[in-house]
This record gives structure tokens, C-alpha cells and sequence, in this order.
């Protein structure tokens, strides 16, 4: 039988790993391309080769969740998954369970990552640090981006947006060798399912080049940007009703359960929320106006339409799981009514 008659369907999930998981990912041969997600079997894998199984009964089961084209592969597709138990109930470490499902919270998550090499980001000299920030955040040309960066990061855009998921923009950041991508989905657990696809295909493309993506949030010590992975939230009620009386009720909900935030918003976030490099410190809660040293930005938007429309919380950091963050956040607005 031809290769064109087979088709490559790669399971991608979460593994065991703390304090945040990593991406595994292992291919299925199939005879027919599938239509939808229903179209995916349940799959196993050795748990006990990814922290999430014992040696003498490691079987976990794949439970796909989610299809995506793969344009970076004849016959290809992406298949997002849960990791379940052999009874079929969610594994401890699949936290896409503890999401409710909210059709109607709108995410936007602003990705910062680092492309490193050898353990170093990229443009940064064997020893020592190349010139101080300034000229890197949307930079252009070799003193400011390099020269692999952009091709991997553009081959990155055209393989996400052949999946189909939502990017809405891409750009160097502030730090030599960080970049960012944004992607934006309706859905509570869709957000979450969009961006760690998003996340395999980045690393898959940096293979290819040599090198790796740091998604930690300070990799760099000093007077570097750290990474973070703002989210930009709204529900419907915050969209057509909203207020400043309810607007004032979320950031007292917001404020009560900030050790609940920082929490699930991503490890060793200390040493990025320091109160500088546009951030406000671990142990301080507010909020403001435009204000990218604030646990949350208010857009003038916001304020000017009725204080309606969505916010952005700034403390998410660049390794948090996104399930992790649109649960608490999810918790949190509950909380309000």
C-alpha cells in the first residue's frame, strides 16, 4: 500500500514531570484520515517511563481531546490528549480535568519564551552578555534578532495557523533571544488545548536548528527581562454588562485568593515578579490603568466603554500550564457571581 494511503495522527500529551509537565508526543499509523476528533482511538502509553506510572503496572491511557492538521508532515495531524487511568477516570496529573468547560470565558495568552542553545539564548556570546536591552523588542535586523530566530519563529506562525489555531501575532521581545507569541481561543479548556499545541510545534521546529526553547521565567539573571505568559480575560457578563460595582467585587475576589494565583501561575515566579521589568512584586496585589507594573492591566478601553470588555492579569508566568491558569481564574470570577 502507498504512503499516500496512510496517514500519521501524533499524540501529544502532558507527562508526570514537576513542579509543570512536559510535552511527550509518539505517532499512530492509520488507514483513514480523521474527520474530527471522534475519529481518534483511545491509545496507551508507559506511564512509568513519564512519571505518571509504577514499573510493575505502568499502562496509562491516551484520551484525545483535540485534532489539529500538521502541515509539517505528509498525511499529518496533531492530536491533543488527557492522560486517564486504567478505569478510564483522569490521571493526577491532568489538570485539563479540573477545567469546567466555559464556552463563553474568551482567553488571550501572550507566550514569552526563550530560543537557547547549548544553554545559552540565542545571541548571547559564550561568556559574558551581549549590549543591554533596548534595541531587541521588535527588532529588526542581525544586531537585534540574529539569523535563524525569524525563520524559525515565521516557519512557527505558518504551522499554527495551518492548524488552525488562532494566532494573533507574533514578536521579539525585550530580552537578546526571547520572543513571544499570542493566541487567543473562546473556551475554557480550548485556550489550554491551543497553546500547548502551539508549544509542541515551536519545540519541533528549534529541533531542526539545534536548539531549544527555554520556557522558564528568569533564565537570565540580572537586568534581563524575565518570560511571562499574560492572560487577557473576559466572560460574557464582563463583555455586555459588566459595571464598576462588579469590576470592583472581581478585584476584591482577585486580591483575596492572590496566593491561589501565584500558585497555578507557573514556578520560581519570585524571581521574575521583583517589581521591575514591568512587573509587581509576588507579595503585592493591585491593579491599574494601563499599567504594566500592575497585577492587572485595566485597558483604557475598559474604563471608556462602561468598564466592560476584558483585563489582563500580567502575573502568569512563561511555564505555567495554561489549564492551571484558566482554572484558578475560572474559581476566582465564580467567587464573584
Amino acid at each position: 500500500m502507498s504512503s499516500d494511503n496512510k496517514y500519521k495522527l501524533e499524540y501529544v500529551w502532558l507527562d508526570g514531570y514537576l513542579p509543570e509537565p512536559n510535552l511527550r508526543g509518539k505517532t499512530k499509523i492509520v488507514d483513514k484520515a480523521p474527520q474530527s476528533v471522534d475519529d481518534c482511538d483511545l491509545w496507551g502509553f508507559d506511564g512509568s517511563s513519564t512519571q505518571q506510572a509504577e514499573g510493575h503496572s505502568s499502562d496509562c491511557i491516551l484520551k484525545p481531546v483535540a485534532l489539529y492538521p500538521d502541515s509539517g508532515r505528509k498525511n499529518g495531524f496533531l492530536v491533543m490528549c488527557e492522560v486517564l487511568l486504567p478505569d478510564h477516570t483522569p490521571h493526577p496529573s491532568n489538570f485539563r480535568a479540573t477545567v469546567d468547560d466555559d464556552p463563553d470565558l474568551w482567553v488571550g495568552l501572550e507566550q514569552e519564551y526563550f530560543l537557547s542553545k547549548n544553554g545559552r539564548p540565542l545571541g548571547f556570546p559564550a561568556d559574558g552578555y551581549p549590549g543591554p536591552q533596548g534595541p531587541y523588542y521588535c527588532g529588526v535586523g542581525y544586531k537585534a534578532v540574529g539569523d535563524i530566530a525569524r525563520q524559525i519563529v515565521e516557519e512557527h506562525l505558518d504551522l499554527c495557523l495551518d492548524a488552525g489555531i488562532n494566532h494573533e501575532g507574533i514578536n521579539a521581545e525585550v530580552a537578546k533571544g526571547q520572543w513571544e507569541f499570542q493566541v487567543f481561543a473562546k473556551g475554557s479548556k480550548k485556550i489550554g488545548d491551543d497553546v500547548w499545541m502551539a508549544r509542541y510545534l515551536i519545540m519541533r521546529v528549534a529541533e531542526k536548528y539545534g536548539l531549544d526553547v527555554n520556557l522558564h521565567c528568569k533564565p537570565v539573571a540580572g537586568d534581563w527581562n524575565g518570560s511571562g505568559m499574560h492572560c487577557n480575560f473576559s466572560t460574557k457578563y464582563m463583555r455586555e454588562t459588566g459595571g464598576e460595582p462588579y469590576f470592583t467585587k472581581l478585584m476584591a475576589a482577585f486580591e483575596k485568593n492572590c496566593n491561589e494565583h501565584i500558585a497555578a501561575y507557573g514556578p520560581d515566579n519570585h524571581l521574575r515578579l521583583t517589581g521591575l521589568h514591568e512587573t509587581q512584586s509576588i507579595d503585592k496585589f493591585n491593579w491599574g490603568v494601563a499599567n504594566r507594573g500592575a497585577s492587572v492591566r485595566v485597558p483604557h478601553s475598559f474604563v471608556n466603554n462602561g468598564h466592560k470588555g476584558y483585563l489582563e492579569d500580567r502575573r502568569p508566568n512563561s511555564q505555567a500550564d495554561p489549564y492551571k491558569i484558566v482554572s484558578r481564574v475560572l474559581k476566582t470570577i465564580k467567587e464573584v457571581g
